[in-house]
């Protein structure tokens, strides 16, 4: 699963709908609902990003520890905000993003589980991030790889495969999810986004993209 950064490269993870694993679970109960150093604007640091800040809107975090996810549906239109719950899960050295699929509603279409008949109300996506700083590095999950101990029976759950598409459930209550995470490595070696924080705040960015726009214009 992927969000645009976050949830264009969630890229937060940008969703994916052909490709994803969902947790039956959070990972344990040492469960945060704020990580006070993800406050801040936050602009697209990732390979492929414009170089110039203004094109680069990923996130905001306000002061009450809000994450709002930033798009512009239209060019000379302003950013919008869509506030987005995460949770946050730190282990043994490791930090983890966890987001329930229920809460991505109007933001991205996240179907039911698949080969699970009733179908859970609510699943969860889990990613790691490390925060050095002002970076932000955000590592989605190896679904593949997660699949294979599916499969192999090295953890409880179910893999439905197609063309083109490979949906994971991972099953077992918290503790058993967070032993999981700690037992096998199901994340990808490289960060699937990269985000930095801006020295702007978000009326100044506005301003600048504002300004670009208007000098662009024949």
């Amino acid at each position: 699963m992927k969000l645009p950064l976050l949830v264009s490269a969630f890229a937060f993870l940008v969703l994916s709908a052909c490709t994803e694993t969902r947790f039956e679970s959070p990972p344990g109960d040492k469960i945060e609902a704020c990580d006070p150093g993800w406050k801040g604007f936050w602009v697209d640091a990732s390979e492929n990003a414009n170089r110039d800040d203004a094109e680069n809107a990923a996130f905001l975090v306000d002061q009450e520890c809000r994450f709002l996810l930033l798009e512009r549906p239209e060019k000379d239109g302003p950013l919008k905000q869509i506030h987005i719950p995460l949770n946050f899960v730190h282990d043994r050295g490791k930090h983890y993003l966890v987001i329930a699929d229920n809460q991505l509603a109007g933001v991205v279409d996240v179907g039911p589980i698949h080969r699970m008949k009733p179908a859970p109300a609510k699943a969860f996506f889990i990613a790691r991030y490390e925060l050095n700083g002002d970076k932000l590095s955000l590592f989605d999950i190896d679904t593949t790889r997660v699949a294979h101990l599916v499969v192999d029976d090295a953890i409880d759950g179910t893999v439905d495969s197609g063309d083109r598409e490979l949906h994971v459930f991972v099953k077992g209550d918290r503790s058993q999810i967070l032993e999981i995470l700690r037992k096998h490595d199901l994340f990808d070696a490289e960060a699937e986004a990269v985000a930095r924080r801006s020295t702007q705040s978000l009326d100044e960015y506005e301003a600048s993209y504002s300004a670009r726009r208007e000098r662009s214009k024949p």
